[in-house]
């Protein structure tokens, strides 16, 4: 079998670092606008409360919950294979790329969910994006070995994040713009004489209602342009990857190289617990940002443009939290730091159960966002410390990582929506959420964080 070289990486280089970075500002945009920001309050605005769905009788915040366990199904399934074959066949910006166009377009096709007559579209494009945004999100992952060195991860590894958080701050706050003020981007005219298209607009308040939900499903487009259109840049900085020779079956291919590299993890008994410590607390962590804007619509009553000035408050944290457990991690260590974060995690969700004023659930947002940088940048540098340096197979390392991630997020989301249905409150939904980081922090402390080997 032949292989042809490419060009060697030289590690920490700036400029691709900083490309490899703007996906993540890319790709933030959706993770913001559609999955926390303006979708939510959107899909329980345009659906009924409570309606049946395939014959079963549930809430529309429960349907929400349970497409995105849906959707993360699909693409736990999916990951172990197309990893395995971006290391075996040199095409991890093939996929990268391929996912990407495919969540982008999704967030446009947003623009036509107008209510329960086209639930549907509603529904599979969301799905459809979801997928599209996790199933690039493997492939940047494992660049991240590829491009830093190893006392550069969790640098390196934050500053995507914060990028991410930047960058979709920026366009949230055009959102918002757009939404609280319709008649100065001209909606208001435009849902006024073309009331066939927009609505009828009886009355003024019918009309600037109109305009605002015009101005919503136009930031579902403007989500999908700039998601599809900042990520031309790590795609044209991004190292090129090795190409292995041709080779039959690829598919089956594919398996092999991810069980290749699960009989590496399977001897690894600290990399095991932290794999385990993390798909435990994942649950809980992914779920709750999911799922938080839901939660402050339907049992507090939060506005769409209340929810958004929570949000920039979570974002705008969250990028100061996510260098400083950066920092602290050099200081105390990675394991100590994550620890510290999943106890901060309980306190936000015991908060949760608790909150009972617009007022209060401002200062558990800004709780939420000092934790939730920090969890996600230095859980990702942390598993990169397990990978062999030299590993020609980091997009199948990283692959146990995202399905375990996405896994996790499809226990916690059916969890989180089930209590929601059978207890008819998300209350009690929020402080189930509180014992996935209880169990997380007990399998961390086990956990020995070493130095990379060399393959």
């Amino acid at each position: 079998m032949s292989h042809t070289s490419p060009d060697p990486v030289v590690l920490n280089d700036p400029k691709v670092v900083n490309g490899w970075a703007m996906f993540d500002w890319a790709n933030s945009a959706y993770a913001l606008v559609i999955t926390t920001a303006i979708f939510p309050g959107y899909f329980n605005g345009v659906t009924d409360k409570e309606f049946s769905f395939f014959g079963i009788e549930m809430t529309n915040t429960a349907l929400f919950s349970y497409s995105i366990s849906f959707a993360y199904l699909i693409i736990a399934a999916m990951l172990p294979l197309l990893s395995g074959i971006a290391d075996y066949g040199g095409k991890k910006m093939t996929f990268m790329k391929r996912f990407t166009y495919l969540g982008s377009i999704s967030c446009m096709l947003l623009f036509f969910f107008t209510g329960m007559d086209n639930l549907w579209i509603g529904l599979a494009g969301f799905i459809l994006a979801v997928i599209g945004f996790a199933g690039g999100q493997v492939f940047y992952n494992s660049y991240l070995p590829i491009i830093a060195s190893e006392d550069q991860l969790d640098k390196v590894s934050a500053k995507g994040f914060s990028y991410g958080y930047l960058g979709s701050v920026i366009l949230l706050i055009v959102n918002l713009l757009m939404i609280s003020f319709p008649s100065f981007f001209g909606l208001e005219s435009l849902v006024k004489n073309f009331p066939q298209l927009f609505g009828e607009s009886a009355t003024a308040e019918e009309l600037v209602n109109n305009s605002k939900a015009l101005a919503a499903r136009l930031s579902f487009v403007m989500v999908g342009v700039w998601w599809m259109g900042f990520a031309q840049i790590p795609f044209n900085r991004l190292p090129k990857q090795a190409q292995v020779g041709k080779v039959d079956n690829l598919l089956s291919k594919g398996y092999a190289e991810l069980k290749k590299v699960f009989q590496k993890v399977k001897k690894e008994t600290h990399t095991k617990r932290f794999l385990i410590a993390f798909f435990c607390y994942s649950a809980g962590v992914q779920t709750a940002i999911f799922l938080s804007s839901t939660f402050a619509t339907d049992v507090l009553g939060f506005s769409t443009n209340e929810l958004i000035i929570v949000v920039l408050i979570l974002q705008i944290v969250a990028i100061g939290g996510a260098y400083l457990f950066a920092s602290l991690s050099g200081k105390y260590g990675n394991k100590n730091i994550l620890i510290l974060i999943l106890s901060i995690w309980i306190v936000v969700c015991l908060s949760g159960y608790l909150v009972q004023d617009k007022t209060t659930f401002y200062v558990v947002a800004g709780g939420v966002g000092l934790v939730m940088g920090g969890v996600q940048s230095l859980s990702r540098s942390t598993y990169a410390k397990f990978i062999p340096e030299g590993s020609d197979d980091t997009a199948s390392y990283f692959s146990f990582y995202d399905v375990l991630e996405k896994s996790a997020i499809v226990i916690g989301t059916f969890v989180f929506g089930f209590i929601d249905q059978i207890l008819g409150g998300m209350r009690n939904s929020m402080l189930a959420l509180a014992v996935f980081f209880i169990i997380g922090i007990i399998i961390l402390s086990t956990v020995k964080i070493g130095q990379r080997k060399i393959e």
